[in-house]
């Protein structure tokens, strides 16, 4: 474990506070958010380019992840997200919507950050990423409609920006990398690996840094909204991370692939609920302002979540 991974939490924390700082100044407010993108492209590239193609493969090749991980992401999520909202945002209708749209949204970036740190199958994880990203914005509308009495429609250039950005570039420059090194492995092995693994937690860093420096504003204006979002948030990690144990158990999952089911059912996208709910609700800034504050509770759960699942790896072992 290098320097950047021991001390992963105390960098994290600071990011989210640096970028709140920097937040305050307009000029840093305006122009943070054009930053976010480009940092979590190079984290994911980082990773990408330390799995090779045949891995993947194999990867999702593991049917009972797949299906269990599909399941759990998008059905039972749903009624969990559902469940928690009914007891406590019944009398904020706007934070319920946004509550719906950040938990039936799984992440398909920064947790395989976490992945990696918690020693987990990185390739199972970056397998089921097509297939939760394309289902969380087809029944995204579905899940509104069902649950929030509404449907709104998701615009096709919000899915492919999505799929482009978060998945189709790194993984294309990540194995063009590859095949132009082919015969250079020495450089690749030795010197390009291990930069970007050392590095991938600052790039994760300074993409949290750029997030909160764009939206933290809006979360000092409406403190209040964090204690009332606080409560399910932490339900709906610590439910959700009982139901992964649980079921890696019965399912006989190794550890690493029980981290990967994990993360993969824990983590959250809201990045792309964010933008899909500017889309479908200007009207209604509430439902925006849920999706800024999950990543404030998230990224520090994500965190402890990933260093939980270590200890319980080393009392395994």
């Amino acid at each position: 474990m290098n320097v950047f991974e021991k001390f992963q939490t105390l960098i994290i924390l600071l990011a989210v506070g640096v970028g709140l700082f920097f937040g305050q100044f307009a000029f840093f407010e305006q122009h943070a958010e054009s930053f976010i993108v480009p940092f979590l492209l190079l984290m994911l590239y980082g990773l990408f380019l330390s799995i090779p193609l045949k891995h993947l493969k194999n990867a999702f090749k593991n049917l009972p992840f797949l299906k269990t991980s599909t399941i759990i992401n998008f059905v039972w999520t749903p009624v969990l997200a559902w469940g928690l909202g009914a007891v406590f945002l019944a009398d904020h209708p706007a934070l319920w919507i946004g509550f719906i749209m950040l938990m039936v949204t799984p992440c398909t970036d920064w947790y395989l950050m976490f992945t990696s740190i918690a020693k987990g199958n990185v390739p199972l994880s970056t397998s089921v990423l097509p297939i939760n990203l394309i289902l969380q914005v087809v029944l995204l509308p579905v899940y509104l409609f069902i649950f929030a009495g509404t449907i709104e429609a998701i615009p096709l250039s919000t899915i492919g920006e999505s799929i482009l950005l978060v998945l189709v570039i790194p993984f294309v420059l990540a194995h063009a990398t590859r095949y132009a090194l082919r015969k250079k492995e020495t450089f690749l092995n030795d010197r390009l690996l291990p930069f970007f693994s050392a590095t991938q937690i600052l790039f994760l860093s300074l993409a949290i840094m750029a997030m909160f420096a764009s939206q933290g504003n809006y979360l000092l204006n409406n403190l209040e909204v964090i204690a009332i979002l606080f409560i399910p948030i932490l339900l709906f990690f610590v439910i959700n991370f009982g139901v992964a144990q649980t079921v890696g158990k019965a399912m006989k999952f190794s550890y690493e692939d029980t981290v990967s089911l994990s993360l993969t059912i824990i983590a959250r996208n809201s990045p792309v609920s964010l933008a899909i709910a500017v889309i479908a609700f200007p009207d209604k800034p509430l439902i925006a302002l849920a999706l800024v504050i999950g990543p404030l509770i998230e990224l520090p759960i994500l965190t402890i979540v990933s260093q939980l699942l270590l200890s319980l790896r080393k009392r395994s072992a």
